[in-house]
């Protein structure tokens, strides 16, 4: 069976993976990018994944270090779309099996345009996750740059999609980095008003 990518996606290096039976017939996606790039991530510890951070439901897999700056910066805004299969299973195994409806936080169309791919909708994709769109972006202002207390008091920044039905379905809200949660928070209570059962969240970062 031919390597999905021979070289690691992040430093170039030759991957040295050797193909073996339990790659072949588990459940991991390949490896593409090296073992030494890989451990330059901090994951939060599993004591550390709950289903709470202060009073949000939210789960963050990764700690935001230099390693993880340059990946962000290299994915989002070097718009190097492949990068999105990095953490895929990392995400695959937080998201495989649950059962509520994984709904990923929208880009503004703007931005899209700007950016030419949803990074969100790309993670989810790379990991095989089944996800649904539920929320449109209604602001074009970006939280980077923000001091806490704007970004807890910024101004609406979703809105539900038109004919979208949520009432008693449980949600998981999907994002890449969790700082003071007002993306979250803002995207839930719209989810909640809207008559949603429960709303949870995953980052893959928390700044």
């Amino acid at each position: 069976m031919k390597k999905e990518v021979v070289k690691c996606l992040l430093c170039n290096d030759t991957l040295n993976e050797q193909m073996t039976w339990k790659l072949l017939l588990g459940r991991d996606f390949p490896r593409v990018i090296c073992k030494e790039c890989e451990e330059q991530f901090e994951p939060i510890g599993l004591d550390s994944k709950k289903w709470f951070v202060g009073e949000e439901k939210i789960l963050s897999i990764y700690k935001y270090n230099d390693k993880m700056k340059d990946y962000l910066h290299q994915y989002k805004f070097m718009h190097d779309v492949v990068l999105a299969k990095v953490f895929r299973n990392d995400i695959y195994k937080l998201l495989a099996k649950k059962t509520e409806t994984i709904v990923p936080i929208p880009i503004h169309p703007a931005k899209l345009k700007e950016r030419s791919f949803a990074h969100i909708d790309e993670l989810l994709k790379a990991a095989c996750i089944r996800f649904e769109h539920y929320l449109e972006k209604i602001s074009i202002e970006t939280q980077v740059g923000k001091s806490r207390e704007e970004r807890i008091n910024a101004s609406q920044l979703f809105k539900l999609k038109e004919k979208v039905q949520v009432k008693n379905k449980k949600v998981i809200l999907v994002d890449d980095i969790l700082t003071t949660g007002t993306t979250l928070r803002h995207a839930s209570r719209v989810l909640y008003e809207a008559g949603a059962k429960s709303v949870k969240a995953i980052t893959l970062i928390k700044g």
